[in-house]
């Protein structure tokens, strides 16, 4: 059994502070619309595989509609996904995805959890799904979850039944659901986890379904719909002065960087649920329907009813404080029930409201965004009663170091501010997300501390625990200690306080090619984290490398100052792959980590520690040309990669783009999805097409033709059309049909072997209908599927050449794959050198 945590944190959609951001201020509409959640004691859990495959409409109605405690349990962070705002990918992007999602609920009111799934990539089966992901461990989390949340229904995104109709991550989390159903009230199964929780029974068990499912909107609509309910979810809610739809559509434009921003719907829609397990309610607009979602479920819980039900139906909108006695007697009663799982819920939503209604105010605040183990910082505590009610802050502890206030009176209006040194112990973690600290496999995260798995975040290191009287009543509340600062062209921002070490090290470049037998600087930048800090810093490398010097002095006086040192490292005469490491030796401590700032408007400030390193690839390789332009897409680091290999890379800005501006580059390159997010590229395509036709070499990386409006409907010289078809398997066997095309030959021979290393797939969207002036390169498939040729597509035109490719690029140079620098080197080098094509193959 769990017991009731001595304080409380408040953490309500509309009441609480939101962590490490503006508190809100809530206002009485704001109040009265958490004793309506308060007075509902019904909970739905809704389940698919990544952040943005949730329905926002339909949590947004569940929590603020039916004012049922709802949650959204994504299995994967969404690490495998592309980024549209910015450069961040794999661990990095599944942290700032995390942060949207925690966005997306703050927004339409549900809560966030996660399992230890990592995205790996798109997935076609689900058995493919569960091995990579370890079913047992997913499923146990799956489980766990429910046991821990209670949910009186769940709600899969995704159909169970279909495999292979879809994403395998998303059959695969509807599968894992629909079998976690049964297990979650099993105590045989995961048994250690009865040790903090209990085993649980949801009543119902439903699929999220619509005509999509079912192919058109005429089968759906003669469908058999007897097991299903139907909800219309465009209901306009007048006291928050917004429509269900209008919340839903700001939710899921939280995740910009998958380009999930649009316009806010209005107006009556349909949702559909199809009961899977359990009864079937009477009431087929209610899933709650013969569910006891009152007080009375609760041993104990009548006598409370009968209080908050009256504060419900008699709220003074003018005056709430005239509700504080009925609340703090419904509060102590609270405190004697039994029933350890809904006492600390509602005693947490009471609290929040109690608080909210007296307009009390606390917090604790550095104003410095970090510090180190072993230092001390100052913490700025602050209480504000906005009210004439009777109140004394009786304590607060920052963890467990006493802050110097006593049972003092709070006065109306009268602001409390004491400052406290805090100590920092050496012992002290490191922040960062919990999931990232020890190295997991490619479908699982590890994480040692079970009491995190399912979490969104890593729970705050410090937090300032305030006990208050109010009117005799001891309340506790936990704010965490945040970071407040103020910008001219900003105002108030509030980010979290983190800890982090001393010092750290970067490389500019996370992989390092060497073409031929040159050494080359290698520069490491150290950074500060606390003042007048000076050690030395040393690189790890592997067999056959070399180094001018093992190791460097620094000193660096002010935090937040950088220094670079350089070292020079010389490659084997072969060909080879290792990495390098810096070593940083500091106060009797050893630091091989980095530390990645995440910084965007949208979301709170992430600090993440990754282990520091850089691959460093010697390789034999050619090339023919110099200068290269770009065009940047969706956002890759392919322009940086070029550069490792002797490249001149120029950045392109389509609206500088004329009919002889090209006529410099040897070839330009368009970056992933850019016909899909450069609106500019409408108007400069001819320009494009031109340049290639007297004589240069365009090559279009993958789009998703879904995406684009009717003015691309020809992104090439020739027909060409993309499809949704690819090549999951990152090994999968790879044949050059093309044998005798100079693509495979100049400047460097490819074979087979060069299709070795490739990573999270094979390429996306490859087309799958070409005209006969395409000539394709290589063939590939997934398992039992038929080969698909259109990976790679080169045409000549005029005098020049046109390449279109779904192989992800994007993916493989950042990550120093040999054999993918090599054959990308060709398609830069493409008529360089003459060589007849004397192999064609229709498409």
């Amino acid at each position: 059994m769990r017991y009731l945590l001595g304080f409380v944190t408040c953490s309500l959609l509309v009441l609480g502070t939101l962590k490490a951001q503006t508190p809100k201020n809530s206002s009485a509409t704001d109040i009265y619309h958490a004793i309506e959640k308060l007075n509902f004691l019904g909970t739905a859990l809704f389940i698919a595989a990544h952040p943005d495959d949730e329905n926002t409409r339909l949590i947004a109605y569940l929590a603020n509609n039916v004012k049922a405690r709802t949650a959204y349990l994504s299995l994967t962070r969404g690490d495998g996904g592309q980024n549209l705002i910015g450069p961040e990918l794999r661990e990095l992007l599944g942290v700032l995805r995390t942060q949207e999602l925690l966005a997306a609920r703050r927004v339409d009111g549900g809560e966030q959890f996660f399992s230890r799934a990592n995205d790996f990539g798109y997935s076609k089966q689900p058995g493919e799904t569960l091995e990579i992901w370890n079913k047992e461990a997913i499923l146990g989390d799956v489980v766990r979850t429910i046991r821990k949340f209670k949910p009186d229904v769940i709600i899969n995104r995704f159909d169970h039944r279909t495999p292979g109709t879809t994403h395998g991550h998303h059959t695969s989390s509807a599968m894992l659901s629909f079998e976690a159903f049964d297990l979650a009230n099993d105590a045989n199964a995961y048994p250690e986890q009865l040790k903090m929780t209990d085993t649980w029974q949801p009543k119902r068990l439903f699929f999220n379904t619509s005509w999509w499912f079912y192919g058109s909107q005429e089968k759906f609509k003669a469908a058999d719909k007897t097991n299903l309910l139907h909800m219309d979810v465009g209901t306009y809610y007048p006291m928050l002065g917004k429509s269900n739809n209008e919340i839903a559509s700001l939710a899921s434009s939280q995740h910009l960087c998958q380009g999930f921003g649009r316009l806010s719907t209005r107006g009556s829609e349909d949702e559909y649920i199809e009961l899977l397990k359990g009864d079937l309610p009477e009431d087929k607009s209610n899933l709650f329907d013969g569910i006891d979602t009152t007080w009375k479920r609760v041993d104990g819980g009548e006598q409370i009813g009968d209080i908050l039900y009256k504060v419900q139906e008699n709220f003074n909108f003018k005056d709430p404080t005239v509700h504080i006695p009925e609340l703090l007697k419904a509060y102590n009663l609270l405190q004697g029930i039994s029933d350890v799982h809904w006492k600390e819920l509602k005693s947490e939503e009471l609290t929040a409201i109690i608080f909210a209604i007296s307009g009390l105010h606390l917090e604790a605040f550095t104003q410095t965004a970090y510090t180190n183990p072993g230092q001390e910082v100052e913490v700025n505590v602050q209480a504000l009663n906005r009210s004439n009610i009777d109140i004394k802050l009786k304590s607060v502890f920052i963890n467990d170091q006493k802050v110097a206030i006593d049972n003092e009176a709070l006065k109306n209006n009268n602001l409390v501010t004491k400052k406290v040194d805090l100590n920092i112990p050496s012992a002290t973690d490191y922040t960062s997300p919990y999931w990232l600290i020890e190295k997991g496999t490619l479908g699982t995260y590890k994480v040692s501390n079970t009491d995190l798995i399912g979490k969104p975040e890593t729970p705050k290191a410090f937090n300032a625990k305030f006990l208050v009287n109010i009117n005799g009543t001891l309340i506790p509340i936990t704010r965490p200690v945040v970071y407040k600062y103020a910008k001219p062209d900003k105002g108030e921002i509030y980010q979290p306080f983190e800890i982090v070490p001393e010092a750290t090290a970067s490389f500019a470049d996370k992989v390092l090619i060497f073409a031929d037998a040159s050494s080359k600087k290698v520069p490491v930048t150290i950074k500060a984290h606390q003042d007048s800090i000076s050690g030395t810093i040393a690189l790890g490398y592997g067999k056959g490398w070399k180094l001018d010097t093992d190791t460097q002095p620094f000193s660096i006086a002010k935090k937040g100052d950088e220094q670079t040192v350089y070292f020079t490292l010389s490659p084997p005469s072969t060909e080879n792959e290792s990495s390098i490491s810096p070593i940083i030796k500091v106060n009797g401590k050893e630091i091989t980590k980095e530390l990645v700032t995440i910084a965007y408007d949208h979301v709170p400030t992430q600090t993440v520690l990754l282990p520091s390193e850089a691959k460093v690839v010697r390789l034999n390789i050619q090339k023919a040309g110099e200068n290269i332009g770009y065009i940047m897409g969706a956002g890759d680091e392919v322009p940086t990669s070029l550069e490792q290999i002797g490249y001149n890379v120029q950045l392109i800005d389509p609206s500088t783009i004329t009919k002889e501006s090209l006529n410099k580059y040897d070839a330009v390159v368009l970056g992933i999805r850019a016909y899909n997010v450069v609106d500019e590229l409408k108007f400069k395509q001819r320009f494009i097409l031109e340049y290639a036709k007297n004589g240069g070499t365009v090559i279009v990386q993958y789009n998703t033709a879904s995406r684009w409006g009717a003015q691309f409907e020809n992104i090439a010289p020739y027909d060409i059309e993309i499809s949704r078809d690819r090549v999951t398997n990152e090994n999968s066997e790879v044949n050059i049909i093309a044998k005798d095309h100079s693509l495979v030959h100049f400047p460097n021979e490819i074979n087979e072997n060069d299709f070795n290393g490739w990573v999270q797939e094979r390429g996306l969207y490859f087309p799958n209908k070409w005209s006969k002036e395409f000539t394709p390169i290589l063939e590939m498939h997934d398992e039992g599927e038929e080969a698909s040729k259109g990976s790679l597509l080169i045409s000549s035109y005029g005098k020049g050449y046109y390449i279109y490719t779904g192989l992800s690029f994007f993916r493989e140079l950042p990550v120093g794959v040999p054999g993918a620098y090599k054959l990308f080197s060709n398609m830069l080098s493409v008529g360089k050198e003459k060589v007849e094509t004397k192999v064609k193959i229709k498409g």
